[in-house]
């Protein structure tokens, strides 16, 4: 199904929804052997969720939902809401020093619902009867890893984000999302070594690209760092979003970015926008990649799904600034045959930093000179007799009075010769007077 006619099935599924949204269920379906989550795509929530079926989510659900792939989301805290996320969150900590030591306690005023937002759609549960909000890889287990934004913390932002990346690491991630940009192009260097971490360790890292509504005209770091999967927002029919997105040569895949919706941390049902709801949605699609080829490496997950990519009619050449590679496909990224690379097409963070960082370097040591010894001049002869100052010396007489009479006295001769020419001259010129 495209986008386009996706989108028209879901306008007309949407409207239904807005009317019987507080309704009964509709009768649950009963769940697969190979997929003991239930979907219902009658259900009025998720007809809500047009990408699961516009993203090619739910043909991917036909060979895998996930299970047995851990996302750390490191964000503002996933709520406990039992409906939405069930035993999905398997490990949590605290790195914003104003939160719970499980990471389950929303961190700020403002944002206080993002992280729950964020984890909902990469990996919500939904109800037991099928209804209710899905995420994309409704069996892949969660980790919380509460950070604060702005002043939601005591502790400097990007020392959360370095301590909660190898936190993830240390407990099993497979796949890290990061659903916020500090709307600057470079990034602290405390973040080159927890971002290298988690390359090391084989984790795929998904970022969001930033929104032009939010004040982010282009990708910031974590966006611009190499080997990261930056993701660009599109609306409904697959058109780049003007506010819920922005635009940048790191993005690799485009995903929604309007029109979404999350579970609160309090448990009710939000409508939202923005890349932050793009990014777990392809964290999602990873998770799903890895469930399906365990054998691949993180770099190999990237490339799937970038390689895999829906074609943007119009953009020729790749990857472009507003989509990347092109739309996510999930049911391709998962099923189709894609030759395997040595390299993370998405950049090499450890050659960036031996170009670009100054290595730290020894003070050399100062070399060892011995002094040289200098033969000092001998002595001035002293002088034969003493003189009067008055008196000329023949030193003097040699090289001062004898040179200047001898260039002095021809050119007194010369002046007077020609002084006498000219009288001559003057004398014979004069006219002669006649005599009376």
């Amino acid at each position: 199904m495209t986008w386009k006619a996706m989108l028209r099935g879901t306008v007309a599924a949407a409207a239904v929804a807005a009317s019987i949204l507080l309704t009964a269920a509709a009768p649950t379906p009963s769940p697969s052997p190979t997929s003991p989550i239930p979907d219902d795509p009658t259900d009025p929530v998720r007809a809500l969720e047009y990408w699961l079926d516009g993203a090619g989510i739910r043909e991917a659900w036909q060979t895998t939902r996930g299970k047995g792939v851990t996302i750390a989301v490191i964000d503002t805290g996933i709520g406990k809401v039992p409906s939405a996320f069930g035993d999905a969150v398997v490990g949590g900590t605290d790195v914003s020093g104003s939160g719970s030591p499980d990471g389950r306690s929303p961190v700020g005023v403002v944002d206080r619902d993002h992280g729950s937002w964020v984890a909902s759609l990469a990996a919500g549960r939904g109800k037991a009867d099928g209804s209710g909000m899905i995420g994309v890889a409704p069996e892949a287990d969660l980790l919380s890893v509460s950070i604060g934004f702005g002043a939601a913390a005591s502790v400097p932002f990007v020392d959360q984000v370095a301590e909660g990346m190898r936190w993830a690491v240390d407990n099993g991630a497979d796949i890290i999302n990061l659903s916020f940009t500090t709307n600057t192009l470079d990034w602290d260097e405390s973040w080159d070594d927890a971002f290298l971490y988690a390359y090391e360790h084989d984790v795929v890292v998904v970022v969001a690209a930033g929104n032009r509504g939010s004040g982010t005209s282009m990708i910031g770091a974590p966006a611009t760092i190499p080997g990261v999967l930056t993701v660009g927002g599109v609306d409904q029919t697959g058109t780049a979003s003007v506010e819920a997105s922005t635009q940048g040569i790191t993005i690799g895949i485009a995903a929604p970015s309007e029109g979404l919706i999350g579970v609160s941390a309090d448990g009710e049902l939000a409508r939202w926008r923005g890349t932050s709801g793009a990014a777990p949605i392809v964290a999602g699609a990873a998770a799903l990649v890895r469930a399906a080829h365990p054998e691949l490496d993180a770099a190999n997950v990237i490339n799937r799904i970038i390689k895999t990519a829906i074609p943007v009619e119009g953009v020729s050449e790749l990857p472009d600034p507003l989509y990347g590679y092109g739309l996510l496909d999930a049911a391709a990224a998962v099923d189709a045959s894609v030759a395997q690379v040595d390299e993370n097409p998405m950049g090499d963070l450890a050659e960036w930093v031996r170009l670009y960082r100054r290595a730290d370097v020894a003070p050399a040591p100062e070399p060892e000179v011995a002094p040289v010894e200098v033969t000092p001049l001998p002595a001035a002869d002293p002088p034969s007799e003493a003189g009067s100052p008055l008196v000329p010396s023949i030193d003097s007489l040699r090289y001062g009075t004898l040179p200047l009479i001898v260039l002095t006295v021809p050119g007194i001769l010369i002046g007077l010769g020609v002084t006498a020419a000219a009288r001559r001259i003057r004398s014979a010129r004069k006219p002669s007077t006649p005599a009376a």
